[in-house]
C-alpha cells in the first residue's frame, strides 16, 4: 500500500440544523482497499458516504482523493462510481444503455462504448443481456448491471450504499462474494456501507464501526471481532455473552469464578463470545471449569446455539456454540447437565 492515502477524510462534521450527524470523522483509506462502514441505522454511515460522493456537503472538514482536494467539488468532478441500495437503473433504457450511460455523457466513441459494455457484462456474469430492460431481470441481476454501470468509466473509487440489502439471503451471500472477487481482480478502492456485520466481516479488508456519528473502532475483521475497543463494538459485532461482575483487590469475580484483573475496585461487565466457552473433555481441577444446565437449544443446521444457566456464574445465563454431532453423541437435550470451560484469555472486561 502507498504511504499517501488514496482517500483522506480530515475532521469531517455534518450538522442538520441542531442535529449533528457526523462529529470529527478522520479516516485514511489506501489504494486498493475494501473498507466497510458498519453500524446501526442512523449512525451516520450513509451520510459519510454521500459526503465522499459530493451528494451532501460537510459542515466542516476536508476531503482529499489521490492528493487532490475534493472537499467542495460537485459529484461530476469527482472520480467515483456508485451503486445504490435501490439499483437506480433507468427502467426505459436497455441494459446496454444503462451500462453505457456514463460513457455516453463523456462522449466516448461509439465503438469503444460497445466494446466496454460487452466487456463489463461479461465481467459481472451477464453476457448477452444487452437488449433486455431492467424490469426483465431479477433483483440480483439488476444489481450486477448497476455495478457494471458504476465501473464503466474505470473510476478510482467505488462507493456501495447497502447494495445487497434488497436481495434475498442466498442471493446476498452469492453477490457479496462476487463483488469482493471483482474488486480484487480490478484493484479498485472500494467503500461499502452496510448494517450487516456478517457481510462486513466476510469481505472487508478493514471495518469502520460507527455509532451516533462517531467512529468507535477501525480495524481488520479479526481485530474488530477479537479485540473490540468498546462495549458497543463487542455487542454489535458478532454474538456475545454479557455477565455483570466486580473487580475487588485485583480480582475479577462473577458468580464463583475468579480471575486476576488489574484496576480499581468497581462494578464491570464481562464480555465473552459463545465460541470461547468450551464443552469437551476437561482436566480435573481446572479453576475455569463449571457445571451448567441446558435451558434451550436453537437448531441452526450443523451447529446449535445452546443456552445454559449455572450457579457457578451466579445464575447468569450464557449462550455457547455446540456442534450437532456433539449434542447427538452426548444425548444432550433441554435439562441436561453439561461441563463447560471458560477461556479466561478471551474475556473482555468493560
Amino acid at each position: 500500500m502507498s504511504q499517501s492515502p488514496f482517500l483522506d477524510l480530515r475532521h469531517i462534521r455534518k450538522d442538520f440544523g441542531s442535529f449533528t450527524a457526523l462529529q470529527d470523522i478522520s479516516l485514511a483509506i489506501h489504494k486498493g482497499e475494501f473498507v466497510c462502514f458498519l453500524g446501526p441505522s442512523g449512525c451516520g454511515k450513509t451520510t459519510l458516504l454521500r459526503i465522499i460522493a459530493g451528494l451532501e456537503v460537510q459542515t466542516s472538514g476536508k476531503l482529499m482523493q489521490a492528493d487532490r482536494d475534493i472537499s467542495l467539488l460537485p459529484p461530476a468532478s469527482r472520480d467515483y462510481g456508485i451503486v445504490f441500495q435501490s439499483y437506480a437503473l433507468f427502467p426505459n433504457l436497455s441494459v446496454s444503455d444503462n451500462v453505457a450511460y456514463g460513457l455516453v455523457n463523456r462522449r466516448s466513441p461509439r465503438t469503444q462504448i460497445k466494446l466496454r459494455v460487452t466487456e463489463l457484462l461479461k465481467l459481472v456474469g451477464l453476457p448477452g443481456t444487452d437488449a433486455k430492460f431492467p424490469g426483465q431481470l431479477s433483483g440480483g441481476q439488476q444489481q450486477r448491471i448497476a455495478l457494471a454501470r458504476a465501473l464503466a468509466t474505470s473510476p478510482g473509487l467505488l462507493l456501495l450504499d447497502e447494495p445487497l440489502s434488497a436481495l434475498d439471503a442466498l442471493e446476498r451471500i452469492r453477490l457479496r462474494h462476487e463483488i469482493r472477487a471483482l474488486q480484487q481482480e480490478l484493484g479498485v478502492t472500494t467503500v461499502m456501507v452496510t448494517h450487516d456485520q456478517e457481510e462486513a466481516l466476510s469481505i472487508a479488508d478493514r471495518i469502520v464501526v460507527m455509532n451516533h456519528g462517531v467512529i468507535e473502532q477501525v480495524g481488520s475483521p479479526m481485530n474488530i471481532y477479537r479485540e473490540p475497543a468498546s462495549p458497543f463494538v463487542a455487542d454489535f459485532v458478532g454474538k456475545v455473552n454479557i455477565v455483570p461482575a466486580r473487580v475487588t483487590g485485583g480480582t475479577l469475580r462473577f458468580g464463583n469464578m475468579t480471575l486476576p484483573c488489574e484496576g480499581v475496585d468497581r462494578d464491570v461487565r464481562v464480555y465473552l463470545r459463545p465460541e470461547d466457552v468450551l464443552a469437551r473433555p476437561i482436566a480435573a481441577g481446572d479453576p475455569h471449569v463449571f457445571e451448567a444446565t441446558i435451558e434451550k437449544i436453537e437448531f441452526l443446521g450443523s451447529y446449535c446455539h445452546v443456552h445454559v444457566t449455572s450457579p457457578a456464574l451466579g445464575g447468569n445465563k450464557l449462550m455457547v456454540y455446540l456442534s450437532l454431532n456433539f449434542l447427538s453423541e452426548q444425548s444432550l437435550h433441554n435439562g441436561s447437565a453439561l461441563t463447560l470451560k471458560l477461556l479466561p484469555e478471551r474475556i473482555k472486561v468493560f
